[in-house]
C-alpha cells in the first residue's frame, strides 16, 4: 500500500467505538500476553547494554580516582559532563531504534495471532535486520527530535505528539515499504484523526494494566504492560484494515 492509498483510507475511516475497541483489546490480550512479555523482556535485554554506555564517564571518573562522594554529588570535571552530553543523543537514538524494531515486530506477530494466519513468518526480530536498520534509525532520530521539541515547548505538546509517535511502529509494521517520512506523515494523519479516542484508550489501558499488575504482587506489571499497545493495533485495524482480513471476510461470506 502506497502513501496515497493509506492516506485515503485514513481520511475515509469510519467512526470508532471506544467500548468496542477496549473490549477487543482485552480479548486480543488473552491471545497475545505471552508475546507481550517476550517483547518487554527483549527490550530490557537489548537496551540495557546501550544504556550502560551512558555510564562510561562515571566509570572513567571512578577509574581515575575521583572520590565517590563527588560522583554522588555530581561534582565532576566538565570533561565528564561533555562526554555524557555527546553520548546521550546517539545512545538514545540507538535505544529508540531497538525498541522501535522490536515493537514493529511485535505488532506483526499480533496481527497473525489476531487473524489466525497459519504458517506466518513474523517474529520479534524481523525489523532488526540490515534492510530496515537505516529506516529504523531515521525514524528514531525524527521521533526523538519531535519529542525533544515538544518538551522544550513546556511539556503540553508532549500529550499531543505522544499519540502519533505511538502509531509509528504500527504504521511501519503493516506498511514497511513506505519511507521514513511517509511513515511519520501517516502516523500523524491517523493520530490527528483519532487522537481523542486513542488518548482515552491509552489512559484507561495504562490504569487497568498497572492496577491489575499491582494486584498480581507488583511483578504482574510485567505481564500486563503490553496491554497498552493493543488499542493502537485495534484502531489501525478498524480504521485502515488489512488485505488478509478482507480476504477472510470474503471467504466467510462466500461460504454462507
Amino acid at each position: 500500500m502506497n502513501l496515497t492509498e493509506l492516506s485515503n483510507k485514513i481520511t475515509t475511516a469510519p467512526k470508532l467505538d471506544f467500548g468496542n475497541i477496549f473490549s477487543q483489546a482485552i480479548d486480543l490480550f488473552k491471545k497475545t500476553w505471552g508475546e507481550g512479555i517476550l517483547m518487554l523482556l527483549l527490550n530490557v535485554i537489548l537496551v540495557l547494554p546501550a544504556i550502560l554506555i551512558l555510564y562510561i564517564p562515571i566509570f572513567a571518573a571512578i577509574a581515575s580516582g575521583v572520590p565517590e562522594s563527588n560522583i554522588e554529588a555530581g561534582n565532576l570535571s566538565p570533561w565528564y559532563i561533555i562526554v555524557f552530553v555527546l553520548l546521550f543523543l546517539p545512545v538514545m537514538a540507538l535505544v529508540q531504534t531497538i525498541i522501535l524494531g522490536l515493537t514493529a515486530g511485535y505488532y506483526s506477530v499480533v496481527k497473525e495471532k489476531d487473524l489466525g494466519l497459519e504458517g506466518g513468518q513474523s517474529n520479534m526480530f524481523m525489523f532488526l535486520k540490515k534492510a530496515y536498520l537505516g529506516k529504523l534509525f531515521l525514524l528514531s532520530v525524527i521521533s526523538l527530535g519531535i519529542a525533544l521539541l515538544a518538551v522544550m515547548l513546556c511539556y503540553f505538546p508532549v500529550f499531543y505528539v505522544a499519540i502519533p509517535l505511538g502509531l509509528i511502529p504500527v504504521i511501519l509494521a503493516y506498511n514497511p515499504e513506505l519511507t521514513a517520512n511517509e511513515i511519520i506523515k501517516a502516523s500523524f494523519q491517523l493520530g490527528n484523526k483519532k487522537w481523542l479516542l486513542l488518548f482515552g484508550l491509552l489512559i484507561v489501558s495504562s490504569l487497568l494494566a498497572n492496577i491489575v499488575g499491582m494486584l498480581l504482587c507488583v511483578i504482574g506489571v510485567l505481564f500486563t504492560s503490553s496491554f497498552v499497545y493493543l488499542p493502537y493495533y485495534i484502531v489501525y485495524k478498524q480504521a485502515v484494515g488489512f488485505e488478509e482480513d478482507e480476504k477472510i471476510s470474503q471467504i466467510e461470506t462466500t461460504e454462507i
